[in-house]
């Protein structure tokens, strides 16, 4: 008897029924020879600092060095404390029960790192020791697992993958939990959660917000003039920026005196080639499935997992925007299969069969898995956020194998007056790739006109000719796309240039992870959405205060740490000392962090409108009365939008705040209101319109 365990119900359902296990039991289904269960995701992990026999925050026990590492059963909130979760307890005993009834296991969690370590931390803590294999698939079609199944790998190539994710999971650990209770027993007002990943992450959105709100924007000048040639109306720029906007009204008055025409002095012809883009890796796809369809990573990546498990395209959480040279054959049979998806009918007639791009297949740049394509296996009925997510991947595998596109460029300089102007023209000469969308500019690049044809000394009739106003622009507040982008291109940013080589391909977190970073930094209230844009709160402002200029917000450490989580999984580098290292640092930044001085003084002294005796105590999620007896509570996040500290200040002191914006309703729609309290100090709604209702 061979035991089998998937990573959910779902995915262990589907291989039991190739496999012809059908007996459905408590927690597995049998037969055939096989025992398929599952896990729940995380059913294991590691222990928390209450099971050292650590309880509450105390600066005397930091920093806490776990010796060994102990493994515990997932925990869930209950009231104040944590307890097992139950539904967990039930399936491992269940596992315990198929292990210990078979011979030998088949590894069928997700193919990569977290996957191998939710399988691991079960074996290791059940303490089992049947020989295990491990099944490695990019997709769950039947095709796929039955070759999996017939390429079995033997359990121990996958060593350094366990390792790899054994010292991920220590290091956030270590850093997480000594750099939180630190912190936050500095702070003595609330928890401040500091992480391996999400502080650096943090520190990027908040660097980029005061880039943004200290750039300081000057105006600027240009003369723009307009010609007509063989039919064709064409602007002209003038090189010259001017600040002074009298000087550029002046200059302009010149030119309408002096001639009113514009001379040829130079023209240059090139024709520039552009590659397709390649398939999409999961950053890729949620960075424009974020630009796109406005979804945040999160979303893109449970969407994407969605269409995995129901056998439309392959693996989601993959690095990789290659396939490898076996996989080249299949194409063809996945572009005939989107014949029968109506979006994709009229993008086919563009393919040109026999001279697909191969540019797409290299076997050095795989990694675990293959980048995202769909499978044989066409969807009929999804919703309409799945639809659009499946319709980009599939886009992409077309434009990815059609041929470069071939524009003619042409750069022209002009004199009038002894001022110097140009003008840039584009003409497609092949389309190739962009014919499938019809879409021939980038949406972040300025639309190219059409010129006629020009030769050096031709003078140009100055049809109309005006001043321009425009401005400097600041760098541009991180949106979720434009984050995931500077997350998995942090190496670029280092500034010493030996680290910045060594690491310029290697970003913060992996693919597999950044969606839920950026998810974890919402959670914790250090950032919230306006619009589009990802801004810092005033408690994420705070805690990048306090450690902007320490080692736990140092992106150039974080990606060496990914180097060397990369390297431990090729069996380059050993994790003992790799947590040896991260020990080291967990003790640097607790010492660092315990001698950070908190600034509370920023916080207004409010007396409870209610009891009229106790001062408040503010926190970021919620403000109130001490006195149990009174208990005035007002909740700091109000229909989605943070209250500021002026706004509770105001709300106390004066009964109102100022007009709150971008509010929404449990039925999703946006409102403006004021925040009111009555005599009873009782909040509720005051609308413009003077509509009163009751939170």
């Amino acid at each position: 008897m061979k035991a089998i365990i998937a990573e959910k119900p779902s995915v262990a359902r589907e291989i039991a029924s190739l496999l012809g296990a059908s007996e459905k039991k408590d927690g597995y289904l049998t037969g055939n020879g096989y025992c398929v269960t599952w896990a729940f995701g995380h059913l294991i992990g590691l222990g928390m600092p209450e099971d050292y026999g650590i309880s509450g925050f105390q600066k005397a026990s930091l920093p806490i060095l776990p010796n060994p590492f102990l493994l515990t059963v997932r925990k869930v909130k209950k009231d104040k404390n944590y307890v097992a979760d139950t539904g967990a307890v039930k399936q491992l005993k269940i596992i315990e029960q198929v292990f210990n009834r078979c011979d030998s296991i088949i590894v069928a969690t997700d193919a990569g790192r977290e996957g191998e370590l939710i399988f691991r931390y079960i074996y290791e803590y059940l303490k089992c020791n049947k020989p295990f294999e491990r099944l490695w698939i990019s997709s769950l079609t039947e095709k796929a697992i039955k070759q999996g199944f017939d390429n079995l790998k033997n359990g121990k190539e996958f060593d350094g993958l366990y390792q790899s994710a054994q010292g991920r999971s220590r290091a956030d650990w270590l850093v997480g939990i000594n750099a939180t209770q630190a912190l936050s027993i500095m702070a003595g007002n609330g928890i401040y959660s500091l992480g391996r990943v999400q502080t650096p992450t943090l520190a990027l959105i908040c660097k980029r917000y005061f880039d943004n709100k200290n750039f300081s924007i000057k105006k600027y000048y240009q003369i723009q003039l307009l010609h007509n040639k063989e039919m064709i109306a064409f602007k002209i720029l003038s090189t010259t920026k001017w600040d002074d906007k009298k000087l550029a009204d002046d200059t302009l008055r010149t030119i309408e005196r002096n001639g009113n025409s514009a001379t040829v002095t130079a023209i240059e012809i090139k024709n520039v080639t552009e590659q397709p883009p390649l398939l999409f890796d999961l950053t890729g796809l949620q960075k424009e499935a974020n630009k796109k369809l406005n979804l945040s990573a999160e979303e893109t990546l449970n969407i994407a997992q969605s269409l995995y498990e129901k056998k439309f395209i392959t693996y989601p959480r993959t690095g990789s925007k290659y396939i490898p040279e076996d996989m080249w054959a299949e194409i063809p049979n996945l572009v005939r299969a989107l014949q029968d998806r109506e979006n994709c009918k009229q993008a086919l007639t563009k393919i040109k069969w026999g001279r697909f791009n191969k540019r797409i297949v290299n076997d050095l740049r795989v990694t675990d898995h293959h980048a995202l394509l769909i499978t044989e296996k066409i969807p009929s009925a999804l919703n309409a956020k799945e639809n659009a997510v499946y319709d980009m991947i599939a886009f992409r595998l077309l434009e990815a194998i059609s041929q470069v596109c071939t524009k003619e460029i042409t750069d022209v300089a002009l004199d009038t007056v002894h001022y110097d102007f140009t003008a840039k023209g584009c003409k497609i000469i092949e389309p190739g790739w962009r014919y499938i969308k019809g879409n021939f500019a980038d949406d972040d690049t300025e639309s190219l006109q059409d010129l006629p044809e020009l030769k050096k000394g031709d003078e140009l009739k100055i049809k109309e000719a005006s001043v321009l106003e425009k401005q400097t622009k600041p760098p541009v507040i991180y949106t979720e796309a434009g984050l995931l982008m500077a997350m998995e291109t942090a190496g670029k940013g280092i500034e010493n240039e030996e680290e910045r080589k060594a690491l310029q391909n290697i970003g913060i977190g992996t693919p597999a992870t950044r969606a839920s970073i950026i998810e974890t930094l919402f959670t914790r209230n250090y950032i919230q959405r306006e619009k589009k844009s990802l801004v810092p709160t005033e408690k994420g402002l705070q805690v990048y205060e306090l450690v902007k200029d320490q080692k736990i917000a140092d992106v150039a450490m974080t990606a060496e740490w990914e180097l060397a989580l990369q390297k431990i999984e090729n069996d380059e580098a050993d994790v003992e000392a790799f947590q040896s290292e991260m020990e080291t640092y967990a003790k640097s930044i607790t010492d660092e962090l315990l001698q950070t001085i908190i600034a509370n003084e920023n916080l207004p002294q409010l007396v409870c409108p209610k009891c009229k005796n106790q001062q408040l105590i503010i926190r970021d999620k919620i403000v109130k009365c001490p006195d149990e007896n009174c208990n005035w509570v007002q909740f700091r996040n109000v229909c989605g939008v943070q209250i500021s500290i002026s706004d509770i200040e105001s709300l106390v002191n004066k009964g109102k705040t100022t007009l709150i914006k971008g509010m929404k309703s449990k039925a999703g729609k946006k409102f403006d209101a004021y925040i009111v309290l009555n005599v009873k100090a009782e909040s509720s709604f005051e609308f413009e319109k003077n509509k009163n209702y009751k939170k």
